[in-house]
This record gives C-alpha cells, structure tokens and sequence, in this order.
C-alpha cells in the first residue's frame, strides 16, 4: 500500500500516537494517505476509533513482528 506520508510512533504508549497521527493527518490532503508503525497493542483500537470518528477510513492494518503498521485515508473532516 502506498502512503502519502510515514509517522513512526514506535515505543510511544497511548496517548501518543493518536496525538502524534492527528498532528500528521492535519499535514494531508484530502484523500491522501498516513502509514503509521507502532508498538503499543492498544494503538489497533485506539487507532481505529479515531479514525472512524474523525471521518478518516483506516484502510488496512497488519502486524509484522512487533510493529503494527496503520494506513488510514484522511476524510472530509
């Protein structure tokens, strides 16, 4: 999947990479695309209702080996 931008968020625990993942989307164009790589287990729930409630689309999410990587479109709002 191709991502307009990367965010690293690695050895950040909540709430850091849904504070460090809005400031990216801000940075985004309507349509474009953020890949986030973290390591906190609770960034695939966390990561997933932000999204759905900011009006973005998480697109895929996958864990390789400890990293889970996030793909989320950025939505009208």
């Amino acid at each position: 999947m191709n991502a307009d931008k990367v965010l690293d968020a690695k050895g950040l625990a909540c709430p850091m990479p849904i504070v460090k993942t809005k400031k990216a989307m801000n940075e985004l164009e309507l349509g474009q695309v953020l890949e986030i790589h973290a390591t906190d287990k609770g960034a695939k729930n966390d990561l997933a209702a932000w999204a759905k409630s900011g009006g973005h689309e998480l697109v895929q999410h996958e864990e390789e080996q400890d990293v889970l990587k996030f793909w989320i479109k950025k939505g009208e709002r």
